[in-house]
């Protein structure tokens, strides 16, 4: 009989995707519903890749898990994958489905999947991963993740004790995971811009979680992440397995190395936090056997997500949008801090607002409050334009950050912030938008565009 609802369960979710996509819709997640609905035991089942890699943690799983499909179909793998959708066990469920043929067998060697953090104990029981990547473990939103020692707990709880981890050895919440698996660390070696001291509202490890001892680092990235010991205890950062050096930002480069070699890479962007997305994804393709030369031939043709990171030279100006996450304060501190660096002056539209959310919205604001505002009192950013149901949190929220009140410009309407810019300052302007405010960036940015082409006359 179970064997029976398997099967119902299967051809039914095939034929509620080719309806869906009748219909011009995604079908990445209702499908899998429909089949787990039948079948609750459907991941179980169905047939899965030889290998299977896993990609969680707190932030960066998306460009992970696309940088890391693109590098193996550039090796000449066919990959399934659950890019385009869902991270659950539903949208797991899709995926496996599509990779499956009619009687249940998987086509596919390999298959990559994005995984939420919280749903790991619906999904690696039934989908045991051979690998696991977890790019971080950052605190994120106080009304979903809470804390980053929190999620750790799922992690703990639901990763299979044969599961081979690849981690961020410079990250002591995430590289604490799961310890009697087996384990490759890797991490960047010292970089000229890093820093002893946290400079970040954001710190999540100020004392040893062994002895509660305190946390001395050589250096320090940006919050928790760096190169630390105890000063009580034996508890430091492990040693790298695969370690970034040589990063060079103005030539986009960088070397790798393990026990059997080196390769020199291009960077697929300057920001150190997509250095690390990257390095995972080297770290995990050596793990499959892939060689450096391979490796980095294929990196030289990858590219960073639009829906991430866009940029465009409208006239004399430079466009550029930057996902910036709404109310999660560690992954818009670091898009602030990106940002403020960038040489030259600059102009900002800042819309991070959760717009799926804005029906029924929490009061709870607590997370800008985590966030690092006080990156844009820089005098290189010369006017920030704030749009969205929570312009006027972000107002006051500016004004405590010591952002002078003549800098700031408040729009409810984010398609009317184009015409507050000054194109005439010829200076950059910057996006910061949330992920489901991306398509009104898009349309923001376009008619910022407009407006740069006309004032250079084109």
């Amino acid at each position: 009989m179970g064997k029976l609802r398997f099967f119902i369960a299967l051809w039914a979710s095939k034929l509620v995707r080719v309806f869906m996509r009748f219909l011009g819709r995604n079908a990445t997640y209702f499908p899998g519903v429909v089949a787990l609905k039948i079948c609750p035991d459907f991941l179980s089942r169905v047939g899965k890749p030889k290998t299977v890699v896993s990609i969680t943690g707190t932030n960066g799983k998306t460009t992970t898990v696309n940088l890391t499909c693109d590098l193996l179909e550039h090796c000449g793998r066919r990959v399934l994958h659950n890019r385009l959708g869902s991270n659950i066990n539903a949208g797991i469920a899709t995926s496996l489905m599509l990779g499956c043929k009619l009687t249940g067998r998987s086509k596919y060697d390999i298959a990559v999947f994005e995984t939420d953090e919280r749903s790991v104990m619906r999904i690696y029981p039934f989908v045991p991963p051979t690998h696991i990547v977890i790019t971080n473990l950052y605190r994120d939103s106080v009304m979903r993740n809470a804390h980053c020692e929190y999620i750790a707990g799922f992690l703990n709880d639901g990763i299979p004790p044969q599961t081979l981890l690849i981690l961020n050895a410079d990250d002591p919440v995430s590289f604490r995971v799961a310890p009697g698996n087996p384990r490759v660390y890797f991490g960047i070696d010292k970089l000229p811009s890093d820093t002893v001291e946290c400079i970040n509202l954001l710190n999540d490890m100020r004392l040893c979680p062994v002895c509660c001892g305190k946390p001395i680092y050589e250096y320090r990235r940006y919050h928790h992440i760096g190169k630390f010991h105890c000063a009580d205890c034996d508890f430091c950062t492990p040693e790298y397995d695969y370690s970034a050096s040589d990063v060079d930002f103005g030539a986009l480069s960088m070397s790798v190395s393990d026990k059997q070699g080196s390769g020199k890479y291009n960077l697929i962007s300057d920001s150190i936090f997509n250095i690390y997305n990257e390095l995972s994804v080297i770290a995990l393709l050596r793990e499959l056997g892939i060689s450096h030369d391979e490796i980095a031939s294929a990196m030289g043709r990858a590219n960073i997500m639009v829906s991430r990171y866009r940029e465009d030279r409208e006239g004399d100006i430079r466009v550029v949008m930057q996902l910036s996450k709404a109310i999660n304060a560690l992954a818009i501190t670091r898009a602030f801090d990106y940002v403020a660096g960038q040489p030259g002056r600059k102009q900002l539209l800042v819309m991070m607002n959760d717009l799926g959310d804005e029906e029924e919205w929490s009061e709870n604001i607590c997370w800008m409050y985590d966030c690092d505002f006080e990156f844009l009192n820089n005098p290189d950013i010369t006017r920030i334009v704030i749009a969205g149901p929570r312009l006027k949190d972000l107002y006051f929220r500016l004004l405590l950050a010591g952002v002078p009140k003549e800098k700031l410009l408040c729009e409810r309407d984010e398609l009317n912030t184009p015409e507050l810019f000054d194109y005439k300052e010829k200076s950059d302007i910057y996006i910061l938008h949330g992920l489901d405010s991306y398509p009104l960036g898009l349309k923001a940015r376009d008619k910022i565009a407009q407006y740069a082409r006309a004032e250079a006359g084109i």
